[in-house]
C-alpha cells in the first residue's frame, strides 16, 4: 500500500490507484521487455543456418583450441586469423564447447547479448530518467529492425553493442557522485568493445567524456583527472592484446587476416580503422604505408565501396539504411532537442541533463560518422545507434507527455514528433509497396489524427481521450519497425552484408554453406597425421567443408582469399613435413569464391591479394597430382603427398 501523505493524511483514492499502477510498471516492465525481446531475437532462430558463415568458422576452431580463441583464428591449426579482434567469438565459443557444434550453439549467444543489450538499457535510462522513459527506450530498441537482424546473427555487432551499452550503465552510476571506479569500469567495458571490433568501439568516446566533463559532480580539478584517468585506462584495455600479438614473432603466431604485412597495427589504422573513413585500401605492407595510403585518400577524397549508398547528410534516411534505423530518428532528434531545452538551467549534475548529453552526444556522433564515412560500411553498422534512439526517444516523449498540460509548446513538440515519425514510416513502407499494402496509410492515417488531439489543449479534452490517443500514438509509430522486424525474424539471412526487412539481403554468399558429403568423407579418410585435412581458397569455401569435418582447414588467402597467405615456399613446407597434404582450387563445389587461385589482388571490399597466389596455383597444379572421388561433384582436388 502507498505511504501515508505528510502530516499524516491518508492518500486519495487516485491517489492509491496511481500508486498501484506505478508499483505494477516498477515490477513489469523488465519482465515485459525480457519477453519480448526473447521472442523476437530466439523465435525461429536457426532459419539463417550458420548466419555468416565466417564467425561460425571461428567459433568453432575457438571451441577446440585456446590458441585459436586467443588469435581468432579461422582453424584450430592457428594458420589464419580474422581479419577482426577475436572477443565477439568467445560467447559462441564457449556455447559450442557446452552444446556441441550446431547453428543454435552458435546464434543463441547472440540473441541472449540482444536480450542483455535491451535490459541493460532499461537500467541505464531508468537511473536518469525513470521506469516509463526507460521502458519506451527499451520497446524502441528491441523493435529496431536492425536490432532483431544483428541479435540473430554472428557479426560482432551482438557483442559490440551490449559493451557499449553497459558502459553506457557504469558510467551512469559513475555520475550519481562522481565515483571514478564506475567511470574506470566504463572505460574497461569501452577497452572489451575495441577488441570485439576496433576503432567502431571508440565511437561513443566524446558522447562520455563531454558527459563527464560536464555533469559530474566534482571539482572541475576531479574532472579533468578523471578524463585522464579513464582515457589511460582505455588504452590499457584496448592494447594488451594488440601488444601482445604484435610482440609474438610472426613465426610463432598466425598470419593476421586482412592485412598485407601480417600486423594488427595495419588492421587497426587501416583496413578496419581509418581506412573505412576515409575509403581507402591501403595496398602497403606495412603500418607506415597503410597511414601514408590513407593520408592520400583523404587529401584525394577518393572513396571505396560502402554497401550503403553514397555519403551525405540524409543518408540514414535512404534506401539501404532508411528501413534499418531511420523509423524513430525523427522522434529521437527531437526528444533531444526538448531536453537540452527543457533542462537548459537544471543544475550541472542533474541525472536528466546528463542523459540527454550522454544519448544526444553518442546519436550525433555515430550520425555523423556514418552519414560521411567513404570506405567500408554495412548498413547492419546501424545497430548502434539504436540504444541512443530508443533513450531519446524513451526520454523524450515522457518529458514532453508529462508537461503537455502546461505547455503550447511540449504539445506541439509531442505531436509534431509523432506527426513526424508517421510520415516517415509512410515513406519507408512506400519503398517496398507488396510488402504489409495500407500499412503505411494507415500509419500516416493513425498518426495524424492522435497528433491532433495531443496538440489541443488538454483542459479542455476528456483525460480518457487524450490517453488513448496517446496509445494509438504508440501503436503507429511503432508498427512500421515491428512489421520490419517481424519480417526479419521470419527469413534467412547470410553472408557479409545481411538486411533486416522484407526487401532484407535473404542469403547472401555464406550462409547456408554446404560441403560435398562424398568429399568431406575421403578427406577425414585420408587425413592421416597431417594438421590441415585441405587447404582451399578463402575463408567462404573453408567454412563448408570445416563445419561439416569439424577438422581444421587451411583457408588459404583468409575471407577474400586476398591475403598474401602462404606464400609458396611456405606450402611447400607443410606439404613436405606432411602437415598438408591435399589442396582443392577454386571453389572446387565447396561452397565459395576462387579468390586465391585466380590473379592477385582480392575481390572489391577486402584487403589487396598478395603476389604469390598464381604462384601457388601453378605450382599445385604442375606439380600435384589430381583426385578424382567416387560420388562426389568437386572439381580441382589436389593430392601434394610427395611434391617436390
Amino acid at each position: 500500500q502507498p505511504l501515508p501523505l505528510a502530516g499524516g493524511a491518508e492518500p486519495s483514492v487516485a491517489g492509491r490507484i496511481a500508486g498501484v499502477r506505478g508499483l505494477a510498471l516498477e515490477q513489469l516492465a523488465m519482465p515485459a521487455l525480457a519477453v519480448l525481446s526473447g521472442v523476437l531475437y530466439l523465435v525461429n532462430l536457426t532459419v539463417s543456418g550458420w548466419a555468416n558463415t565466417y564467425y561460425a568458422l571461428a567459433a568453432q576452431a575457438a571451441s577446440q583450441s585456446w590458441s585459436a580463441l586467443f588469435f581468432g583464428s579461422l582453424d584450430a591449426s592457428g594458420f589464419i586469423t580474422l581479419d577482426k579482434p577475436p572477443l565477439a567469438i568467445l560467447p559462441m565459443a564457449i556455447s559450442v564447447k557446452l552444446l556441441g557444434l550446431s547453428s543454435f550453439a552458435v546464434l543463441a549467444p547472440e540473441a541472449l547479448l540482444g536480450v542483455g543489450t535491451v535490459l541493460v538499457l532499461f537500467l541505464a535510462v531508468r537511473r536518469s530518467f525513470g521506469v516509463p522513459a526507460a521502458f519506451l527506450a527499451g520497446l524502441v530498441a528491441a523493435l529496431t529492425p536492425v536490432a532483431v537482424l544483428i541479435f540473430r546473427y554472428d557479426n560482432p555487432d551482438a557483442l559490440l553493442t551490449f559493451l557499449l551499452v553497459a558502459a553506457a550503465w557504469a558510467l551512469g552510476r559513475g555520475l550519481e557522485a562522481g565515483r571514478l571506479r564506475w567511470a574506470l569500469l566504463a572505460a574497461v567495458l569501452v577497452g572489451f568493445a575495441f577488441l570485439t571490433k576496433y576503432l567502431q568501439a571508440y565511437l561513443v568516446l566524446p558522447a562520455f567524456a563531454l558527459t563527464w566533463l560536464l555533469c559530474a559532480p566534482v571539482s572541475l580539478r576531479r574532472r579533468i583527472g578523471g578524463l585522464l584517468a579513464t582515457g589511460l585506462t582505455v588504452l590499457l584495455a584496448s592494447g594488451w592484446w594488440v601488444a601482445i600479438v604484435e610482440l609474438i614473432p610472426a613465426a610463432s603466431r598466425p598470419y593476421i587476416g586482412g592485412s598485407n604485412g601480417n600486423s594488427v597495427l595495419e588492421l587497426i589504422f587501416g583496413y578496419d580503422g581509418l581506412g573505412r573513413i576515409f575509403g581507402n585500401n591501403p595496398g602497403g605492407s606495412s603500418l607506415s604505408s597503410a597511414v601514408d595510403g590513407l593520408a592520400g585518400a583523404a587529401a584525394a577524397g577518393r572513396g571505396g565501396p560502402t554497401f550503403s549508398g553514397t555519403p551525405g547528410l540524409l543518408r540514414l534516411f535512404n534506401e539501404q539504411l532508411g528501413g534499418q534505423i531511420a523509423w524513430l530518428l525523427p522522434a529521437a532528434l527531437i526528444g533531444l532537442a526538448a531536453g537540452l531545452v527543457l533542462y537548459r538551467r537544471a543544475r550541472r549534475s542533474d541525472p536528466r541533463l546528463a542523459g540527454y548529453v550522454l544519448w544526444g552526444g553518442w546519436l550525433l556522433t555515430h550520425a555523423v560518422v556514418f552519414s560521411f564515412m567513404s570506405g567500408i560500411i554495412h548498413s547492419y553498422y546501424a545497430v548502434a545507434i539504436a540504444p541512443a534512439v530508443g533513450a531519446l526517444a524513451g526520454a523524450g516523449a515522457w518529458d514532453l507527455w508529462t508537461r503537455r498540460a502546461h505547455s503550447v509548446t511540449a504539445r506541439l513538440a509531442l505531436a509534431g514528433g509523432v506527426v513526424a515519425t508517421g510520415a516517415l514510416a509512410f515513406v519507408l513502407l512506400d519503398r517496398t509497396p507488396g510488402f504489409a499494402p495500407g500499412l503505411g496509410f494507415a500509419i500516416l492515417a493513425i498518426s495524424a489524427a492522435a497528433g491532433l488531439v495531443l496538440a489541443l489543449p488538454a483542459i479542455h479534452l476528456d483525460r480518457r481521450l487524450v490517453r488513448g490517443a496517446a496509445a494509438l500514438a504508440l501503436v503507429a509509430v511503432l508498427a512500421g519497425p515491428t512489421a520490419y522486424s517481424v519480417a526479419t525474424m521470419a527469413q534467412a539471412h547470410g553472408g557479409g552484408d545481411p538486411a533486416a526487412g522484407p526487401s532484407g539481403d535473404g542469403m547472401a554468399g555464406n550462409g547456408s554453406a554446404s560441403a560435398d558429403t562424398a568429399l568431406v568423407d575421403y578427406l577425414l579418410a585420408n587425413q592421416g597425421s597431417a594438421r590441415w585435412i585441405v587447404a582451399v581458397n578463402g575463408s567462404q569455401s573453408a567454412a563448408a567443408i570445416q563445419l561439416a569435418a569439424e577438422q581444421p582447414v587451411m583457408s588459404m588467402g583468409g575471407f577474400t582469399g586476398g591475403d598474401p597467405a602462404p606464400t609458396l615456399s611456405q606450402l611447400q613446407a607443410y606439404v613436405s613435413a606432411g602437415q598438408l597434404r591435399y589442396v582443392l582450387l577454386g571453389n572446387g563445389g565447396a561452397g565459395g569464391p576462387a579468390g586465391f587461385g585466380g590473379p592477385a589482388g582480392g575481390p572489391a571490399g577486402g584487403p589487396a591479394g598478395g603476389q604469390g597466389s598464381s604462384t601457388v596455383s601453378s605450382w599445385v597444379t604442375s606439380t600435384c597430382s589430381a583426385v578424382t572421388i567416387d560420388g562426389a561433384a568437386v572439381s580441382n582436388l589436389y593430392d601434394c603427398a610427395g611434391a617436390a
